[in-house]
């Protein structure tokens, strides 16, 4: 498996299924009001920068970066196929989407996922790439339902909470 992650800028009808099976597989783990998946035109709209892993042309994962203020982005629609979970494409795209947003000056990104028990594994990930639980940010409202994580970042060479970037 070669993966290749590429930006993305107008949807294909591969992709805009991706997306869709994204918003699927969350269906019954918690209410509309609690999903804060973006649709395939919010992933597209300005401010939003979508990434996706490619093999072979197919995409296998994908991920976003969406501006919540001055030098804050959120990660959105972090899925990686299903049949391909455990084989590291997840923390491959979430460090490159990391990088990018070091690389353009970005502070902090933050995050929005699932309290349920289906979203344990992600939620393990970004705990191990940094990140920790924080309030509710943005335009998001606390919510039992959500659980809101950030990660301060720092450009190459500068130290963030101890840690030389």
């Amino acid at each position: 498996m070669t993966i290749a992650i590429e930006r993305v800028r107008v949807s294909t009808p591969a992709l805009a299924d991706f997306i869709a099976a994204h918003h699927a597989d969350m269906v019954g783990t918690a209410p509309p009001e609690s999903q804060h998946a973006l649709p395939m035109d919010g992933l597209l709209a300005p401010g939003v920068r979508l990434f996706a892993a490619f093999d072979d042309g197919a995409p296998v994962a994908t991920g976003a970066l969406a501006r919540v203020g001055d030098g804050h982005e959120e990660l959105k629609s972090m899925r990686t196929d299903p049949q391909l979970r455990g084989r590291g494409i997840g923390r491959t795209i979430l460090a490159f989407l990391i990088e990018d947003a070091r690389s353009r000056g970005i502070r902090r990104l933050s995050l929005e996922t699932g309290a349920d028990d289906f979203f344990a594994p992600a939620r393990m990930m970004y705990t191990r790439a940094g990140f920790v639980e924080c309030e509710a940010f943005g335009r998001y409202a606390p919510d039992p339902l959500s659980t809101f994580m950030t990660l301060p970042l720092a450009p190459r060479g500068e130290s963030v909470g101890g840690r030389t970037r």
